[in-house]
């Protein structure tokens, strides 16, 4: 929240980092008990629950955090006496110790695997630079390289021809230099991403940078455009002129409709020299110029892309990221349920009922599923596990969001698709029956 104070987010931070340190979250509920933020609380000690379940101070911190009286937790030895009261008289321990129980032991119906990560269409990399007090960038090293991360494609669920198609087209040919040598094939590159949104383009380009072993630079129309005229050419050079620096590096460019949109469609003449700029630094001066240089870009809306920016030796090669598959989808939902209060969770069926779903609104699907059991929890006074129907019900109110992007695109495919360029995506279409 923007009105939350710096030692309320270092906290929040903290238990998100160390989800198992239950002082640490009782901690920080007890700060949001003082604030007056008794649901929030309530959130804090149904997780501590999880790995505490007959912690006595858990236990009284949720009573409090659910406006109980202090005698529901006192020792059965010592009954209080009778008072009347408005609010319950009691907290029913045993019914909760149950549900926690179900959650401690198994999560899922289906025996869990536990990623580190999914293939989510929310986790998108920010561009790093580095400015001077005036807020524009002082030199071309302004830019900031980020080294190697240990994001690999065995770490995207599923999708599986998405790692087919990049192994053969984009990755073997650089994993063997003497192959490459033999063949005179360069060490540079450009690859399309291009799909509905939220599917994880970012994330699959990040992985390619890690595969590769190479720094990573996320770059935005934002990053570029300058209000003076010439800076924002000057920002387009200096960020390929950081990547050759730092090669091997991969220079990857978000919104590229942004970008480099269809000059013969575009009537501000900076928008145009950007484009202009960007198909200079991607021929280089030279071949070798660019040599250790990937260039991957991302657009949801291809066909608004400049056509000289997909001429051959530019970003020649295009893949389609699709919403997740099945295998995909169990992976982003079991990842975004992983610290929340859940029980006998089947998967199998939330994910059957979730095709066509991006990885966003399946986080989507997480987080009102999460919102009905905590009003319920908070209305009843009694702590209840998100549990199927939970999920299943809050994806029923969800439409995928990919279905405007399929509409527009049918169109594309059916009278756009010149020189095969979209060929793949027409495939997709007949194979769901949308052509």
């Amino acid at each position: 929240m923007s009105d939350e104070s710096p030692l309320i987010r270092s906290l929040r931070a903290a238990v998100t980092a160390a989800p198992e340190d239950v002082p640490l979250r009782l901690h920080f509920a007890e700060l949001l008990l003082a604030e007056g933020r008794h649901d929030e609380a309530v959130v804090q000690a149904a997780v501590a629950l999880q790995h505490a379940p007959g912690d006595e101070s858990v236990r009284d911190l949720m009573a409090r955090a659910m406006q109980l009286p202090a005698a529901s937790v006192a020792p059965a030895a010592a009954p209080a006496p009778a008072t009347h009261s408005a609010r319950p008289s009691a907290f029913d321990w045993t019914a909760a110790e149950q549900e926690v129980a179900d959650v401690v032991g198994p999560r899922f119906t289906a025996d869990p695997t536990d990623p580190t990560g999914p293939a989510d269409a929310g986790d998108a990399t920010e561009a790093r630079l580095t400015v001077d007090g005036s807020g524009d960038p002082a030199d071309a090293s302004a830019w900031d390289v980020d080294a190697p991360g240990d994001v690999r494609l065995a770490d995207v669920g599923g999708m599986q021809q998405v790692k087919d198609r990049l192994e053969a087209a984009f990755l073997a040919p650089m994993r063997n230099p003497e192959l490459r040598k033999l063949y005179g094939k360069s060490l540079r590159g450009g690859l399309l991403l291009y799909g509905p949104p939220g599917c994880g383009k970012t994330f699959i380009a990040r992985a390619v940078a890690g595969e590769l072993g190479a720094g990573f630079m996320s770059i935005s129309l934002s990053d570029i455009l300058d209000m003076y005229i010439g800076t924002s050419e000057k920002n387009v050079h200096d960020i390929f002129e950081a990547a050759r620096r730092q090669a091997p590096c991969v220079v990857f460019l978000d919104e590229l409709d942004a970008l480099g949109a269809k000059r013969s469609r575009t009537h501000h003449s900076g928008l145009r020299n950007v484009v202009n700029q960007l198909l200079t630094e991607l021929d280089g001066i030279n071949a070798a110029q660019n040599e250790g240089v990937f260039v991957l870009a991302a657009t949801n809306v291809p066909w608004d892309v400049d056509l000289a920016l997909r001429r051959p030796g530019r970003l020649d090669r295009t893949l389609l990221v699709l919403p997740p598959d099945a295998p995909a989808r169990e992976a982003i939902l079991r990842y975004h349920l992983r610290e929340r209060p859940i029980e006998s969770v089947d998967l199998g069926k939330l994910v059957k009922v979730t095709e066509d779903f991006s990885g966003a609104d399946l986080a989507h699907v997480c987080e009102s599923a999460a919102e009905y059991a905590l009003l319920d929890s908070a209305r009843s006074g009694t702590v209840r596990m998100i549990g199927t129907k939970d999920l299943l019900n809050a994806a029923r109110q969800i439409k995928p969001s990919s279905e405007s992007w399929f509409a527009a695109a049918r169109n594309v495919a059916m009278f756009a698709n010149d020189g095969g360029m979209y060929d793949d995506l027409v495939a997709y279409l007949k194979k769901k029956r949308k052509l």
